[in-house]
This record gives structure tokens, C-alpha cells and sequence, in this order.
């Protein structure tokens, strides 16, 4: 096994990291086996979070209203993580998100990376569920879910076990491995783009309940195809 990498887990507004946004990083920096550092941070998304997501992470919009924008923690966290490899629970999804801000901010963002569920699915084919917390239920590790810090610890107790069970000299998902997201630069939206939205949202008493000066053309094109398919193209 390796034994220096950062876990790392973030919490967001939903799945897709074209549209959605980070609301909170967790991550753990292990060296040698030992937890050395660890750094933790709310995101402000610039717009309200879903319900859902809210209830199940216990993060309210009036926590993440007070918290810095990413750009701001962002260069942070890359100075945090250093030349490790990340290690996470489908550690992909946490680097997409990573990646799209990366690439927003022209850092170069490379990294490896190990996965603790891509390592249960191949030598725990049995259990019901793969999940971090059914997983941590099932080794009795520790686990306040859905928040990143408590998940990237739990993470890094889970690689350990996993790797004290299963570990072979011939073991390859137990090391980092490559990662690869392609995405594109958000575009901030034009002064046009957000002046129709402003209308649009006047003319059918809308609120607008995010940042309208951190929107992209795609979000701005976005909103206003919805408002036009739901009320019309009359503006």
C-alpha cells in the first residue's frame, strides 16, 4: 500500500461538476502512516443549496453564505496537497470537482489517485452495500456521515483496513493510479446575458436567489431557456 497521499472528501450541491458547486472541503495529509495535517473549509456556492442536500449534510445557506468563494481557497488547498496522490471513496467525483476549478483558475491540477470503493467492489463482491458509511459500519470505523472532514478521516482509517485485509505484493488498486476528467473553462456570463435574466425574473416575480455576477454563459443560457419553456417567450 501507499503510505503518504491526501484523503480528501468534498461535500456539493449535487453531482454533475459542469453545473454544481463544492459547499465544503475536508482533507487529511498522511505521511508514512501518520496523519500529519489536516485542512477543512465551507465554500460559498454563490446559490442556495437543494433541501435535500442541506438535510443531509446538516450545512444551512446562512453557514455557506459567510464562507469564502473557492477561488479563495482553492491555491490553499493545492499548496496543502503538494505532490501526493489523493486517496477517496470513488475519489474521481471529489477530482472532477477539483479539476473544473483548476482549470477556472488556470492551475495546473495533475494528480493520482486511490479509490477505497473501486478496492470494495473487487474484494467485498458480497456485502449488500459498498457505500463509506455502510462500509465503516461493517469495520466498525468511526463515522459522523456526510461531512468532509469526518468522511476524508474515515476514508483514510477505511484504505488502512482494507489494505490489512486484502493487501497482496501484486496489487495495483491499493497504489495511485492515473485520473483523467476533461473540462472546460467557465465563461462569465455577458452583461447582456445577465440583464435578460434580471428582466425575466422581474417580469414573472422571480427572486433571484444566487450571485447573478458569478454565473457563466452556460448557466445564464441555461436559466433562460427554463424561464422561457415555462412561461413563454415573451419578454
Amino acid at each position: 500500500m501507499t503510505d503518504s497521499y491526501v484523503s480528501i472528501d468534498l461535500e456539493t450541491t449535487g453531482l454533475n461538476p459542469k453545473r454544481d458547486k463544492i459547499t465544503e472541503i475536508g482533507a487529511v495529509k498522511v505521511i508514512n502512516g501518520v496523519v500529519a495535517e489536516k485542512f477543512s473549509s465551507l465554500i460559498n456556492p454563490g446559490r442556495p443549496q437543494p433541501e435535500y442536500v442541506a438535510n443531509m449534510t446538516g450545512i444551512d445557506d446562512a453557514e455557506l453564505a459567510g464562507a469564502p468563494y473557492i477561488e479563495e481557497v482553492f491555491p490553499g488547498l493545492v499548496d496543502f496537497i503538494e505532490d501526493l496522490p489523493l486517496l477517496g471513496h470513488s475519489i474521481l467525483f471529489d477530482y472532477s470537482f477539483l479539476k473544473k476549478e483548476a482549470v477556472n483558475e488556470k492551475i495546473k491540477f495533475e494528480k493520482r489517485g486511490i479509490d477505497t470503493l473501486k478496492i470494495a467492489r473487487k474484494y467485498l463482491p458480497e456485502l449488500e452495500h459498498r457505500s463509506l458509511g455502510f462500509l465503516c459500519e461493517h469495520y466498525e470505523i468511526p463515522l459522523k456521515a456526510h461531512r468532509a472532514m469526518e468522511d476524508a478521516y474515515a476514508t483514510h482509517l477505511l484504505y488502512l483496513k482494507l489494505a490489512e485485509v486484502f493487501d497482496g505484493p501484486d496489487e495495483k488498486l491499493f497504489e495511485p493510479g492515473p485520473m483523467i476528467f476533461n473540462v472546460k473553462r467557465d465563461v462569465p456570463a455577458t452583461s447582456l446575458q445577465k440583464e435578460r435574466l434580471i428582466k425575466l425574473y422581474a417580469k414573472h416575480h422571480l427572486k433571484i436567489d444566487f450571485d447573478i455576477d458569478r454565473i457563466s454563459r452556460s448557466e445564464a443560457s441555461r436559466m433562460t431557456d427554463i424561464i422561457f419553456s415555462k412561461y413563454g417567450r415573451n419578454v
